[in-house]
């Protein structure tokens, strides 16, 4: 019997390659690289709605120290690269979703805005190019549902010279996050802490000029045809998720129940930076992960990889996310 081993096959795979080149000599030359991705669009169904995740992009970057605040960064790190991440550094996906209810065009969250496109070159910033890839133009989309007011998921509400970038929609936010962040006290408060000073400055400067033609939602309603808003807090005080639903099919919209699953849904008492109240997070992270393993519902992850998809399954104590499959047709 033949052993295969690596040293036959590296030689088998030089003597094809030394073949190759000795029977196909190049007739013309390479068609020159395109130096840029493709458009960012999935498609799929939920029912009888047709809806579509839209990628924005991604921010690589070397993991901070406080990244994950109660473990060692070490450790976090130790995770990173277990999930296959360039050594020390960590990727942040951005994906906002279109639903297509029938009657009307809902974009729910709409990413970092077409100002941070060249800024970023090209790594975000990329939610109005791809919905132009799928037949969109931003005066096509009736509703833009925030789910919180982090600046990831709505300064794309402002176009590069601060008109609106969605000149048509009604702008949805949930009422206990406008709360929040519209509060002189509250900023006053954050004075001392450099993130969430910049974060109050920013939601003044993205809705000055257009408060009073914001709309203001609650959880456990019906925010639009077929999309009911679910609180999901801790990750700021009006965290939002949705249920999608559609005849009996549903799909639950976890908005930033985690941030990237590679290491928040696997270890969900981790304390990313980013939360506020990281022990209500952690646990409306395990509320939604029992609901959802329970269900054996679909997911969609605003910081999941693209295309977003996937189902939560328990882990021992933990939880794990399996990749939906890609699907060629609707």
């Amino acid at each position: 019997m033949t052993e295969l081993t690596r040293r036959h096959w590296l030689g088998g795979v030089a003597a094809t390659g030394a073949l190759a080149l000795t029977q196909y000599a190049p007739g013309h030359a390479a068609a020159p690289v395109t130096g840029k991705q493709a458009a960012g669009l999935y498609r799929y169904k939920v029912g009888d709605l047709e809806c579509t995740s839209v990628n924005d992009g991604a921010r690589t970057f070397p993991m901070p120290d406080n990244f994950v605040r109660n473990v060692p960064k070490e450790q976090a790190l130790a995770a990173a690269e277990a999930a296959r991440w360039p050594k020390g550094m960590v990727t942040v996906p951005f994906n906002p979703q279109l639903i297509n209810t029938g009657g009307k065009l809902v974009l729910i969250d709409c990413g970092n805005g077409i100002g941070q496109l060249e800024a970023s070159k090209g790594a975000v910033g990329r939610t109005i190019g791809n919905l132009a890839a799928a037949g969109i133009q931003p005066k096509d989309i009736d509703i833009v549902l925030m789910s919180h007011l982090h600046p990831d998921h709505t300064n794309g509400i402002r176009a590069a010279d601060n008109s609106m970038a969605f000149p048509n929609a009604e702008i949805m936010v949930p009422a206990r996050d406008w709360d929040f962040w519209m509060s002189k006290e509250n900023a006053a408060r954050a004075e001392s802490n450099p993130m969430m000073k910049n974060y109050f400055a920013n939601v003044q400067k993205v809705y000055a000029g257009i408060e009073d033609k914001v709309t203001r939602y609650d959880w456990d309603k019906e925010v639009a045809p077929g999309i009911t808003a679910i609180g999901a807090p801790g990750h700021t005080p009006g965290h939002t998720t949705f249920v999608v639903a559609s005849g009996s099919a549903k799909v639950l919209i976890q908005s930033d129940v985690t941030n990237i699953p590679e290491l928040f849904l696997r270890n969900p008492d981790w304390h990313v930076a980013f939360d506020i109240d990281p022990q209500e997070a952690a646990q409306t992270r395990r509320k939604f992960y029992d609901m959802a393993a329970a269900e054996k519902a679909m997911v969609i992850g605003f910081h999941f990889n693209f295309p977003s998809q996937g189902f939560v399954e328990k882990d021992g104590a933990n939880y794990r996310l399996i990749p939906a499959a890609w699907n060629p047709v609707l």
